[in-house]
């Protein structure tokens, strides 16, 4: 997901540009001729879910409801906007529209906006940050090819790690790409492989299989075509992908289990944005899965197995930073993810403090772990301006550095002339903690003390973090060997690698063994695993240049 950086500071908008046209998904009968270059819905813009060897970070959600899905489209996004501030878009089924612009989703759909879109039974939408490459409209997804057997539509969160290779396959056979977008790769190449060779038939299913044995990871993807959702994911489950169930209005107590009394479904990089949408959590797709999903059902085609002996290799760093507390990722909430690894840091790093309190707002249950460890009182020390967003996700250095300054007030009378112990979740620039510390010892702190809630980051991510170069990471720096005297802090400590995998995996173990006890049906999802490849240096893949 690493993006090149831009040529000269462009300053942002919070809606660059917003366009609608009609996008017919199901494609007719002789339709329009295959063209070379993928195009977004509209001429080049952000869409559903994506990734690209611009390294980008997105969330991805579809939806299929007879009753129309535009409004179940956009509570959906905002609901995933923490994945990434800007360039909302989705794309319609049969019939439908397409949406897209740069800025808040807020600001891209409005009401005059959704106005204009048309009533449609299927859609997929798309948030993303720059990752890689610049954020730009052409670099937006959905992406959106027509072929011989009707308009696909494509919308990925990830990188892949063959992309080079394969872009010089396509180009080899006169394929043009458009973007520098692992996004549009991924929908040419359906479009262009055939199920079997010299056979260009309509097998959608067979065509997924081909990309998934082409290119091991990391991509969750949402393949619309005609009244069909695909859902996808790579076989060792990178990137976090799910489905909710639609609620009837007259059963939102969640009790009806029954596919017969379903309205409909969604699809999403969390299982956070179902709720508001009158959605229940149903259940993850699985590791090399791919799910047909209509307006009235959800089935499993197939299952693409890793190379024997490989464990999977889900994304650790979605329970460190990157999701919602609320979101549910194998089996488990990261709420109780993060609060576990407080627990661990507090066995590993303990410290003889007064109170315990935290950065807001990621890593208060660790914080809270931390302290119930500890016996120690937790107690609010900043304040956040909720309306700045993120600092991680902002597109470049000035922008970060600006957020930081505006984000957080301080509670002086809460620990004036008292030690502190402050829980981050993780430290990578170092651009937000030196200055927080600053301020809370010139409002009145005896002592302050970091302890960070992951293992120092120190190698980038080439599956779909923006986590661009060594030389950015704070790990990597001189400085990092004195870093308490570098940010002003009395101590700094981090949670081990071995601490970190232990307390995400403490459930998964404890289900497996008592899921082995009971001796039911042997898990498709095989040995478990984690990516932990920022922390350690150890892919899960061999990377391709």
């Amino acid at each position: 997901m690493r993006e090149a950086a831009a040529a000269g500071y462009r300053r942002p908008r919070a809606a660059r540009r917003c366009w609608l046209r009609e996008a017919a998904a199901g494609g007719r009968a002789g339709g329009e001729p295959p063209r070379a270059a993928a195009r977004c819905p509209l001429p080049g813009a952000p869409c559903p879910a994506a990734t690209t060897t611009c390294r980008r970070r997105h969330g991805a959600g579809g939806a299929g409801h007879p009753g129309g899905v535009r409004r179940v489209r956009l509570h959906r996004l905002r609901r995933v906007a923490h994945r990434a501030g800007r360039a909302p878009c989705h794309h319609a089924g049969a019939g439908g529209a397409a949406a897209q612009g740069m800025g808040l989703i807020n600001h891209v759909f409005n009401a005059d906006s959704l106005k204009k879109l048309y009533v449609s039974n299927l859609g997929i939408g798309h948030t993303r940050y720059s990752t890689s490459g610049i954020s730009e409209l052409q670099n937006c997804q959905p992406f959106v090819v027509e072929t011989l057997h009707g308009k696909i539509a494509v919308a990925h969160n990830g990188e892949l790690t063959n992309a080079v290779r394969l872009r010089r396959k396509l180009m080899r056979h006169g394929v043009g790409l458009s973007t520098s977008s692992d996004s549009e790769l991924i929908t040419q190449l359906l479009a262009f492989t055939p199920p079997l060779e010299n056979d260009d038939t309509a097998d959608w299913v067979a065509r997924i299989k081909n990309l998934m044995n082409e290119t091991p990871t990391s991509y969750s993807l949402l393949i619309m075509h005609k009244d069909i959702i695909y859902a996808v994911r790579d076989p060792y489950g990178n990137r976090p992908l799910c489905i909710g169930r639609l609620i009837p209005v007259g059963d939102m107590n969640g009790k009806g289990k029954d596919n017969s009394e379903t309205e409909g479904w969604v699809v999403s990089s969390e299982s956070c944005s179902f709720l508001s949408i009158g959605a229940e959590y149903y259940r993850e797709v699985l590791p090399g899965e791919i799910v047909k999903i209509s307006r009235y059902d959800v089935q499993t085609l197939d299952v693409v197995p890793r190379p024997e002996g490989d464990p999977s290799a889900f994304c650790i760093f979605e329970y460190v930073y990157f999701a919602r507390p609320d979101s549910i990722f194998e089996g488990q909430m990261v709420y109780s993810v993060r609060r576990r690894c407080g627990q661990q840091l507090a066995i590993e790093a303990p410290v003889e403090a007064d109170l315990v309190s935290t950065v807001p707002e990621s890593a208060t249950p660790a914080a809270l772990g931390y302290a119930q460890k500890c016996g120690l009182p937790y107690v609010e020390v900043l304040c956040k301006n909720r309306y700045v967003g993120r600092t991680f996700i902002q597109p470049n250095m000035r922008l970060r550095q600006l957020g930081v300054a505006k984000k957080f007030g301080v509670l002086s009378d809460n620990f004036k002339g008292k030690r502190v112990v402050i829980i981050d979740d993780s430290i990578v620039r170092g651009n937000t903690i030196s200055p927080i510390i600053k301020l809370l010892r010139e409002s009145g702190a005896k002592e302050v003390h970091i302890r960070v809630a992951s293992p120092p980051i120190r190698f980038p991510c080439y599956m779909g973090i923006n986590i661009p170069t060594k030389e950015e990471l704070i790990a990597n720096r001189p400085e990092f060997h004195d870093l308490a005297n570098y940010i002003g802090a009395d101590s700094v400590v981090y949670l081990s690698v071995e601490g970190l995998v232990s307390s995400v995996q403490e459930s998964i173990r404890a289900r497996q063994e008592n899921e082995n006890s009971l001796k039911t049906q042997k898990s498709r999802v095989g040995k478990i695993g984690h990516c932990t490849a920022c922390l350690t240096g150890e892919y899960p893949v061999e990377l391709e240049w």
